[in-house]
């Protein structure tokens, strides 16, 4: 169980070690000014092969009928261990729009300790892993990389 923060769009297209800091920082300033008292977790986050669900909580910790779904193989990046907060896991998600433009949104959630999110960001690593493998045996990459080039590419920054 975590606590969603929420979404801001990012800019750039390379995405490296501490290119979440800023929308992070900006998402904690309106989490923190939003709680009056402690803010109980109120989504639940999976990591699978292909997708990551977010189910969202009730007031009493029950999952609603709202859930967001990411497809793994657009995310662009993940880290965990901000120096806002070392609880908090943040990805990068490319949104594909109506018109089929896209925007870069950096995501944060607030687990319930470091070795939490810590946890996330390597379970998103390996989700990337078994997708990129699965797309690449299917014939759905058609890329002529060395294992090393998509390993590093695929790897989370988790501090």
């Amino acid at each position: 169980q975590v606590t969603y923060l929420g979404k801001v769009s990012t800019t750039g297209m390379q995405f490296l070690s501490g290119c979440t800091e800023k929308p992070v920082i900006e998402l904690w300033k309106k989490h923190t000014l939003a709680r009056e008292d402690i803010y109980p977790a109120n989504a639940l986050l999976e990591i699978r092969p292909f997708q990551v669900w977010l189910h969202h909580l009730d007031l009493k910790g029950e999952a609603t009928v709202h859930m967001d779904t990411f497809q793994v193989a657009r995310i662009a990046y993940c880290t965990a261990d901000h120096n806002v907060s070392p609880n908090i896991f943040a990805w990068v998600y490319r949104e594909i729009n109506d018109d089929l433009s896209y925007q870069m949104d950096c995501h944060a959630v607030e687990c319930e300790s470091k070795l939490e999110a810590k946890k996330l960001a390597h379970a998103m690593m390996e989700a990337f892993k078994k997708t990129f493998h699965s797309m690449k045996s299917d014939g759905r990459i058609h890329r002529n990389s060395s294992s090393e080039e998509v390993s590093h590419e695929l790897e989370s920054d988790d501090g």
